[in-house]
């Protein structure tokens, strides 16, 4: 049971990562310090959608999913729980490009105003 609770645990952390990578550069308007945080994990989470990488939280989830006596599943967080809500035909490397650019993208808008916001003030 510990090691059922632990991969879920390993499963929220992994989605409020993204979530923090995708939507972070919002804190970031209301707490500009929060950027040395969110710049290194926008990188991450970019780099990890345009290298076709796999985030060290998935392998960790399937080996206490495995440990809990449940199965596992291959490929990445993003093609198990999201891909099949959003792209239910799978993930492909174009799409996996698209991603990327829209992490940075979305993240592009708060630090372009912050930014502004500091010539401003000067």
């Amino acid at each position: 049971m510990s090691y059922r609770i632990a991969a879920d645990a390993v499963l929220l952390l992994h989605l409020a990562f993204i979530l923090f990578v995708m939507l972070g550069g919002l804190l970031v308007l209301k707490w500009p310090r929060l950027a040395w945080l969110h710049l290194p994990a926008v990188v991450w989470g970019a780099t990890v959608e345009f290298l076709h990488l796999v985030c060290p939280l998935t392998p960790l989830e399937n080996r206490l999913r495995l440990a809990a006596g449940g199965q596992g599943y291959s490929g990445g967080f993003i093609e198990h729980y999201l891909v099949p809500v959003i792209y239910p035909a799978g993930l492909t490397p174009g799409i996996q490009l698209w991603l990327g650019a829209v992490v940075l993208l979305i993240n592009l808008v708060p630090y372009c105003l912050l930014a502004k916001r500091s010539m401003m003030r000067r």
